[in-house]
């Protein structure tokens, strides 16, 4: 654990020496989400619910179209709603959590979001 501390710590002092910080440096905190597995996962699990569309196939379901809806959130919040489930206003029943499938990664959400922002998002 000390040897870590140390490492890290090293780390950090040589790129402040270099003039580099973490946010210049942009180390991502989570990989990015890939648009093509994300279409995957979306047509095989969100798409009865959500619609080809985006625009919600069950009364409910919110429209990924609307420039004020769901995709103007961040992306934290979406993908807490991803996992855990979520209840749109107005809608008769809530998603469950992971969309109902249970095998779904973080790395499916974040795929699935980038998917959405990149088919439905503002263009």
């Amino acid at each position: 654990m000390a040897r870590r501390a140390r490492t890290t710590a090293l780390a950090l002092a040589l790129l402040g020496a270099l003039g580099v910080t973490a946010k210049a440096a942009d180390i991502p905190t989570t990989p990015p989400g890939d648009p093509a597995h994300g279409k995957t996962v979306f047509h095989g699990t969100c798409v009865a619910c959500h619609g080809e569309d985006g625009k919600g196939a069950v009364p409910g379901a919110p429209d990924f179209t609307d420039p004020k809806g769901p995709l103007a959130k961040s992306d934290e919040l979406l993908l807490q709603h991803m996992e855990r489930g979520y209840r749109s206003p107005g809608a008769l029943m809530a998603m469950p959590p992971k969309g109902g499938n249970a095998r779904l990664s973080d790395q499916d959400f974040r795929d699935v979001l980038a998917y959405l922002r990149s088919e439905f998002g503002k263009k």
